[in-house]
C-alpha cells in the first residue's frame, strides 16, 4: 500500500467512502495517505452528522478556522466573537472539497453556536459569513440542500454562478419563496437530480418555471407531505410539468400517491420506487394497472397494494433484474398472484424481496426453478390469514436445497417464528455442496411471543459450526 501511487490510493478510498471508521484511522498513515485521504472525507461532511451535537460543534469549529481575517473582523465589529483560542489556520482548505452544501445542516450548527436562537441578527450575519466560505469562486458544488422556509438568495453571492456552475441535484421545499426560487432558476439549469417536498397548501407554482428551465432531468423524487389533503390543483400541473422530461427521466421515487397517471409517459425509466402514505387507500393506486414500463430493471415499493403490483410487473418487458416489495397485509390468492407475475415475467431477476406464505412455498419452487439468475433472496415469512398456524420452515428448506439455480447464495430471512434447530441443521447440511452461503436473519421482537420460537444461542452456535465447515461465509441475526 505504501508504493501505491496517489491515482490508485484515490480509488481504493473512493470505495470506502462510506466507511468513516476506515478512513478516519488511514488519516494518520502518512502524509500521503492524509492528502489523499481528507478530500474524500469533505466531500460531504454533512452525512456524518446525523444527530451528533458534539460532530456539529467539531465541524463548526473547523468552519471557523477558514474565515478570513477580514471575515472575523466584520463579525467582531457586530458583536460576533467566536471562541477560538488560539486561533490556528488549518493545513487543509476543507470548503474547496466541499461538493455537497446542506443548509439545514449549515442552520443547525450556527444554532450551536448561538445561545438564544432568537437572536436572528446574529444568526444572519454568522450565516452569511459561512455560506461565503462554501460559495465562491475556487469551490464547485455539485449537491444543494435548501430546506423549508429558507428565506437567503444564494444567488447574489459573488461567484455563485460559478460555483454552481456543474450542479447536479437540488433539493427543496415546493412552499420555497418567490425571491430564493428566481434566483435558483438563474443557477439549476445543469441539474440532473431533483427532489421536491410537497406540503399539503401554500404551494408555489413557480416551480414549474424551475423545472421548465432545466435542460435534462434524470432522476425524481417527489415526497408528498400529508398525503390524503394534498393541494391536487398544485399536483396536477407539477405532475404535469415532469412530463416534459419524459424522455429522459430514468429513476422515479415517490412517497404519497399520484394525482394524474404521468408516470406512464417516463417509457425510458429504469428504476421506479413508490412508498404508500395511505394505506388503506387501494383506488389511489389505480395508476399502476396497464402501466408499461419497458426497460424497467428496479422495482421498490412500500405499503403498495399487491394488485397494482401484480399489474405492474406483468406489463414489464421482462428486464427486471431487482424487486424489493416491503410487508402489506394480503391474503393467500393477492401471494399467489404476485409470486406468479414475478416468475412469468422476470426471467432475469437477480435479487427478490418478497412474502412468502407457507402455503404457497410451491410457487417458490416455480419461481426458483424459472428465475436461474436469482443470487440474493429475502424471504418475509407471512402467515397472515393462515389461523395462526406455524410457518412450515421444512418444506421452505427442502425447496430452497433442492431447487435453487447454482448462482444463489445470499439468503436473508425476515420471521416472527424461528426455525427448529432441526429444520436449520437439515438445511445447512443439504447446502454443502453448493456456494457457501451470506446468511442473515432477522426476527420480529415480539413480547407476546413463546419464547421457544426465538432465535437463540444454539441457533449462532450451530451456524459458527457450518461456518468453520466452509458451508456458510458469514452470517448476522438481529431483532427488528
Amino acid at each position: 500500500m505504501f508504493k501505491l501511487n496517489n491515482d490508485i490510493l484515490y480509488l481504493i478510498f473512493k470505495e470506502l467512502q462510506n466507511n468513516k471508521k476506515v478512513l478516519l484511522s488511514g488519516l494518520t498513515v502518512n502524509k500521503t495517505w492524509c492528502e489523499t485521504i481528507v478530500p474524500i472525507l469533505w466531500r460531504n461532511p454533512w452525512k456524518y452528522l446525523k444527530n451528533n451535537k458534539l460532530e456539529k460543534k467539531l465541524l463548526l469549529n473547523t468552519i471557523i478556522t477558514q474565515l478570513s481575517d477580514e471575515s472575523r473582523n466584520n463579525l467582531k465589529s457586530q458583536g460576533v466573537d467566536f471562541p477560538t483560542n488560539p486561533y490556528q489556520r488549518p493545513l487543509f482548505d476543507y470548503m474547496s472539497f466541499c461538493r455537497y452544501l446542506n443548509l439545514n445542516n449549515i442552520n443547525e450548527i450556527i444554532n450551536i453556536f448561538i445561545d438564544n436562537i432568537n437572536e436572528k441578527s446574529v444568526f444572519l450575519i454568522v450565516r452569511e459569513e459561512i455560506l461565503k466560505l462554501f460559495i465562491n469562486k475556487n469551490t464547485r458544488l455539485t449537491h444543494l440542500c435548501i430546506p423549508h422556509q429558507f428565506d437567503y438568495q444564494i444567488n447574489l453571492i459573488l461567484d455563485a454562478n460559478l460555483c454552481f456552475s456543474e450542479l447536479e441535484f437540488l433539493s427543496c421545499n415546493t412552499s420555497i419563496s418567490n425571491n430564493v426560487l428566481n434566483g435558483l432558476i438563474e443557477i439549476c439549469k445543469p441539474i440532473k437530480e431533483l427532489e421536491l417536498i410537497i406540503e399539503k397548501g401554500g404551494n408555489n407554482y413557480e416551480i414549474i418555471n424551475l423545472i421548465k428551465a432545466m435542460k435534462r432531468l434524470f432522476n425524481v423524487n417527489l415526497h408528498y407531505l400529508q398525503n390524503e389533503q394534498n393541494d391536487e390543483s398544485f399536483c396536477r400541473i407539477l405532475e404535469g410539468s415532469l412530463v416534459t422530461h419524459a424522455n429522459s427521466i430514468r429513476y422515479f421515487k415517490m412517497t404519497g400517491r399520484s394525482i394524474t397517471k404521468f408516470i406512464s409517459s417516463f417509457v425510458n425509466l429504469n428504476k421506479l420506487e413508490l412508498i404508500a402514505t395511505d394505506h388503506n387507500n387501494v383506488a389511489a393506486w389505480n395508476c399502476l394497472k396497464n402501466l408499461s414500463l419497458p426497460f424497467i430493471r428496479i422495482l421498490k415499493a412500500r405499503s403498495i397494494p399487491i394488485e397494482a403490483l401484480v399489474s405492474l410487473i406483468k406489463n414489464t418487458n421482462g428486464c427486471l433484474t431487482t424487486i424489493k416489495i416491503d410487508y402489506i397485509a394480503h391474503t393467500f390468492d393477492n401471494n399467489k398472484c404476485i409470486i406468479q407475475a414475478i416468475y412469468q415475467s422476470c426471467p432475469n431477476l437477480e435479487y427478490l424481496k418478497l412474502f412468502f406464505k407457507s402455503s404457497n412455498i410451491l410457487e417458490l419452487n416455480n419461481l426458483l426453478n424459472n428465475c436461474q439468475y436469482l443470487s440474493k433472496l429475502h424471504i418475509i415469512i407471512d402467515n397472515y390469514f393462515e389461523s395462526g398456524a406455524l410457518y412450515n420452515w421444512d418444506y421452505l428448506f427442502e425447496v430452497l436445497t433442492s431447487s435453487s439455480p447454482a448462482c444463489l447464495y445470499n439468503l436473508k430471512f425476515c420471521f416472527d417464528e424461528a426455525p427448529t434447530l432441526e429444520s436449520l441443521k437439515l438445511f445447512l447440511d443439504n447446502w454443502k455442496n453448493r456456494r457457501s452461503m451470506l446468511l442473515k436473519t432477522m426476527q420480529i421482537n415480539d413480547i407476546f411471543l413463546n419464547p421457544l420460537n426465538f432465535w437463540s444461542d444454539k441457533h449462532l452456535d450451530l451456524l459458527k459450526e457450518y461456518k468453520a465447515k466452509g458451508i456458510v461465509k458469514r452470517y448476522y441475526h438481529c431483532l427488528h
